[in-house]
């Protein structure tokens, strides 16, 4: 299947970099600076509140609703208000969500398996497609020195559209000057990733690495001829299979 992709495309945000895992240090540090019941409650519980509502407001930016900054401060506003943190003027919910900043980013990794298969895979020509705004993933990428391992970065925030639409994985393979059905993607979402790539052209490749898949997402996968794996460093033999 995927032994004769000329180009191997990723998501970036926890398919290649552990965005989550940077999200929960990061909100959870900012949170404690707090001081008082806000930095007393469950870290558990807040991080995964801070989770929903990254999703609910991130997903209004790409969806034209909210711009990027307006998605930001919407997040900073719903998570303190609970606490009685008052963040109206957009000055004050910026310089909160600032602060957050410089803890996600402090933390900053790839994951574990990232660079050992780009190692194995090396000859291939890679490439990201990222639902996000461009020059905040390029920081990103620069950060954990993997610049030079990737011939273009496709954001969605530049582009104009975002994954799943089968827009923007056509126009990745086309600044490599491929057919879609030349790429194969790997992205940790099944729908916007690895079904978006498959309605593409593409060959799609599911991380599912908490294994968190249940029957109905198994059977979806297996009915857009979605292939799943564990840990990226599978990646490197799927793609060499005969």
């Amino acid at each position: 299947m995927a032994a004769l992709k000329a180009v191997v495309l990723f998501d970036l945000d926890d398919t290649l970099f552990a965005h989550s895992r940077a999200v929960e240090a990061g909100i959870t540090l900012h949170r404690k600076a707090h001081g008082g019941g806000f930095a007393e409650a469950d870290d558990a519980a807040e991080f995964a509140r801070w989770t929903a509502l990254e999703e609910h407001h991130y997903h209004r930016y790409l969806h034209g609703e909210l711009g990027f900054f307006e998605q930001r401060r919407e997040r900073a506003r719903g998570y303190v208000e609970p606490w009685g943190i008052d963040l109206t003027a957009d000055a004050a919910a910026d310089e909160w969500f600032g602060r957050y900043l410089l803890e996600y980013q402090a933390a900053w990794q790839l994951h574990d398996d990232t660079l050992p298969m780009l190692d194995a895979l090396a000859g291939r020509r890679f490439g990201i497609i990222t639902n996000a705004a461009l020059e905040f993933q390029q920081q990103k990428i620069a950060a954990l020195a993997i610049t030079d391992r990737f011939e273009h970065v496709v954001a969605s925030g530049e582009f104009g559209v975002a994954k799943p639409d089968p827009a923007i994985f056509r126009h990745a393979a086309s600044l490599f000057g491929v057919e879609p059905d030349d790429c194969v993607y790997v992205g940790d979402r099944l729908r916007t990733d690895a079904i978006g790539a498959v309605s593409a052209g593409m060959a799609g490749i599911w991380i599912d690495r908490g294994r968190t898949a249940g029957a109905e997402e198994l059977a979806e996968a297996a009915e857009h001829g979605v292939t799943i794996i564990h840990s990226l460093s599978e990646l490197p033999g799927l793609l060499t299979q005969a």
